[in-house]
């Protein structure tokens, strides 16, 4: 709900149909990633992960709350917009790497990787759910009431982690104080093949890909010419696909590499269709599919760069795979926006394509290449 009533509050109300005003919001939201990495993995590994959820839950319902406080009272202005998004990108980098590690200190080891698909697919029912409220709800009362009932949401998140059964948790070994931290993750992600290769991918698809916000509100604006309704239904359409992706990767015993290779081509084709699609149903149709394949990719990897870690460099190796993901946004944001701008939407989801079919060389590259005995592929 906060995403698409922020892009759809900068798109048609702060801006005129301006998409790297959105870019620029979107890097705003994402550049903490980068900013604050030496910090985000190592409290994911040295602090008290349900603490720290409930610190990070708490700071983001309270922005929501703000930022719809001022859209509700017509008072909001572009460039509070951006701060709010600055404010919460930088909780939420802090935010992802522990929520993502929490899980294994939930269910263990064993059923890790089964268990961070489920956790996929809880995240993307809310995806689901989430645009489609947003949409119903800009078109009846305005944007500021979908920012205010996400900000009221965070409540339900913070009763659940209260009363979790701590005794329960399995408890996982912490980094070691006086540990270089940051560095010691890079060294240990640079080291290893597979690590290195789907870092690789997630660089490329995650700068020049994930930017689905901009795509999805120029093409409801730009080309179909639709309101805040069908524009939140594009959003559901795709979370939709996401779901089934995830369930898909529930039902995989092992995360592999090979389905990091699959899931990456799969990609750049369903962004390629997504470009050509001739009508707002099609593309609807284009965009759950791609889903699947999105879903695919960022699940895999997630469970796949967890199991391939060490216990005690997990929450740097997240922190890392989460900032390459996601702080490749400043930069190809702004990119995807520009392109939309001056050349089209279209032009803007073939640039997403071609991001999908580079990743699979890099995969393929990987996968062609002796492996040591070590490697988890």
């Amino acid at each position: 709900m906060q995403r698409t009533a922020q892009d759809w509050l900068v798109l048609t109300e702060l801006s005129n149909h301006d998409a790297t005003s959105v870019g620029f919001v979107m890097a705003l939201q994402f550049a903490p990633q980068i900013l604050f990495l030496p910090w985000t993995g190592y409290a994911a590994d040295r602090l008290d992960r349900r603490r720290l959820l409930m610190t990070t839950q708490g700071l983001m319902g309270a922005l929501a709350i703000g930022l719809g406080l001022l859209t509700v009272a017509g008072v909001v202005r572009l460039w509070e917009v951006d701060v709010f998004a600055f404010l919460f990108g930088t909780v939420a980098a802090f935010d992802a790497p522990v929520r993502q590690t929490f899980v294994a200190d939930l269910v263990g080891e064993e059923d890790l990787a089964n268990a961070v698909a489920l956790n996929s697919t809880s995240f993307n029912a809310g995806r689901m759910l989430g645009p489609a409220v947003a949409g119903l709800c800009i078109a009846a009362t305005g944007s500021g009431w979908a920012f205010l009932l996400n900000g009221a949401s965070f409540f339900a998140v913070l009763v659940s982690l209260r009363f979790l059964r701590v005794h329960e948790l399995h408890a996982s070994r912490q980094a070691a104080r006086g540990a270089s931290g940051l560095l010691d993750g890079f060294r240990y992600v640079w080291a290893r093949d597979d690590l290195r290769a789907a870092t690789l991918m997630l660089l490329v698809i995650g700068t020049f890909g994930l930017n689905f916000q901009i795509y999805i509100a120029t093409m409801a604006v730009s080309v179909f010419h639709v309101g805040a309704t069908h524009y939140g239904a594009l959003n559901s359409a795709m979370a939709v696909g996401t779901i089934c992706g995830a369930l898909m990767a529930a039902r995989r015993a092992r995360a592999t590499f090979a389905s990091l290779a699959v899931g990456a081509a799969a990609f750049g084709i369903g962004c390629g269709c997504a470009a050509l699609a001739p009508t707002y149903v099609v593309f609807a149709i284009v965009l759950a599919a791609t889903g699947v394949a999105t879903q695919t990719l960022t699940t895999t990897s997630n469970s796949f760069m967890q199991l391939a870690s060490a216990p005690a460099m997990r929450g740097r190796v997240m922190a890392i795979r989460l900032a390459v993901a996601l702080g490749g946004t400043p930069v190809g944001a702004p990119i995807a926006g520009f392109v939309a701008d001056h050349w089209g939407p279209r032009w803007s989801l073939a640039l997403a394509a071609l991001s999908g079919i580079i990743a699979a060389g890099i995969a393929l590259r990987h996968l062609t290449r002796p492996q040591p005995s070590r490697s988890f592929d």
